[in-house]
Parts: C-alpha cells; structure tokens; sequence
C-alpha cells in the first residue's frame, strides 16, 4: 500500500497538466474577445457621438449694398435752389464739412442773411448730410438694413433736438425708399427759429437735410410750413444726386 501511493500522486498530476493547460487556453481567448468587443463599443460610441453632433450652419450671405460712393454734397442741392432757400448766401458753393472717410459721410452748409432794411432782416441756414453703410457679413446685415436702422436713430436724433419746443413729426412720401421731417421752434441769440428737418433713406444711404430761419430787426420768423415745403423739395434733389453720383 505504501509503494502505490507515491504512484498513484504521479498519475493524478500528470492527468491534471491538460486541464491546466486548457483552463489557460480558455482564459487567454477570453481575453482577445473581450478586447474585440471593447474596440467594437469604441467605435460604435465614436459614429454615435458623430451622429449626435448638430451640423454646422452656414451664415446666409448678405446681399451688397446698392450704393458705393456719395455726391459731393456741397453739390447736390442745385445752385438755383440754394439761392431760393439761402438768398444771399456769404459761400454760394457752400461750407464742407470735415471728414476723414468721404466715401461713407459727407456734408456741407449754407447760411446768409437777406438785409431788407426797414422792413427788417431774414436769416436762413441750410444743411444736408450723408450718411452711407456697407453691408456686413460678420453681422448678417445688409446696407439697405444698415442703412434703416440709423435713418430711426436720425429722426429720434432730430425729434430730441435740445430746447426744442412745438416738435411734430410727419411720413413724407415720394422721397427715397422712406423719409420723414420733423418741424418745431427753438429760441436762440434772442430770437425765435423755426426748424423742418428732413431725414430719409435712400438704399443703404441716409440723407439728413436741415433748413431753419428767423426774422431781424422786427421781421417775422419764416412760416414753417413754407420752411417744410421748401426743404422737401431739396431733400428730393439729395436723394437724387446719390443716384446719379453712382451711375
């Protein structure tokens, strides 16, 4: 009995090593599987994720601006109405204002003061300035858009003029693609002076046109519906000018 015994251990040893060795077997293949499955759940989260992701949207293009250049302004009221509204005009060709980008703002001014001695004096001052905007892709804005939102802040502008008294406001109609006037009454040097304001816009320009006077020496000041019909009918030759500064 003792001699089979260390016999008998052999034998179960020997008889265990295939099972070993197939447990391993077992194990190794296992593992590569699970590899192949982690790879697989790696790459299906990567075409999901993928899936997931929201497109990226173009920004629209913005359409250009209609106009590129402005009149000169000291030249786009016609000599004939300067006259009419400014008799006796002291720069018949007008005061131009400064500017360092003439292609985008420009302006110029008339001012005289009409003596008719004993029956008095009649002061008259005469303004027009424009205003041009590009189109701008980075803010998904047109000229013409441009354009609109600073022809409202003009007219506030002149609706909210300091000291101002009597303020009205109107829709002009016939004047670019929209134009306004403002009219009211402001005291200055002593005197009474009536105001029209004309503000319009014209694709991606703004016009703003100005007319005021006053009375001397006991002159009356000018009606004010006089001021606005004239002003009208130089904010019309503006608005023209720009038109034919781009043809």
């Amino acid at each position: 009995m003792h001699r089979k015994a260390p016999r008998l251990a052999r034998i179960l040893a020997c008889a265990a090593v295939p099972v070993m060795l197939v447990v391993t077997g077992c194990s190794s293949d296992s593992g590569d599987k699970s590899g192949d499955t982690g790879a697989a759940q790696e790459k299906g989260g990567d075409k999901a994720a993928e899936s997931a992701a929201p497109p990226v949207e173009k920004t629209p293009d913005v359409e250009p601006a209609k106009f590129a250049k402005l009149p000169d302004a000291c030249r786009s009221v016609p000599a004939k109405t300067v006259g009419e509204l400014v008799p006796s005009a002291k720069v018949k060709g007008g005061t131009a204002g400064r500017s360092t980008d003439t292609m985008s703002r420009s302006n110029c001014s008339w001012n005289g003061l009409d003596d008719n001695g004993v029956e008095g004096s009649q002061y008259r001052w005469l303004d027009v300035s424009y205003l041009r905007y590009d189109s701008e892709q980075a803010l998904a804005a047109s000229g013409a858009q441009r354009a609109q939102d600073n022809f409202t802040k003009e007219l506030s502008k002149a609706q909210s003029t300091p000291g101002a008294k009597k303020v009205k406001s109107a829709a002009a109609k016939g004047i670019g693609e929209q134009a306004s006037t403002v009219t009211y009454q402001l005291r200055k040097t002593g005197e009474d002076f009536s105001y029209v304001t004309v503000v319009a816009r014209t694709e991606n320009v703004v016009i703003t046109l100005t007319y005021n006077g006053t009375g001397y020496a006991g002159a009356q000041p000018p009606a004010v519906a006089d001021l606005t019909e004239k002003a009208l009918g130089a904010a019309k030759e503006s608005v023209a000018s720009v038109k034919a500064a781009n043809k």
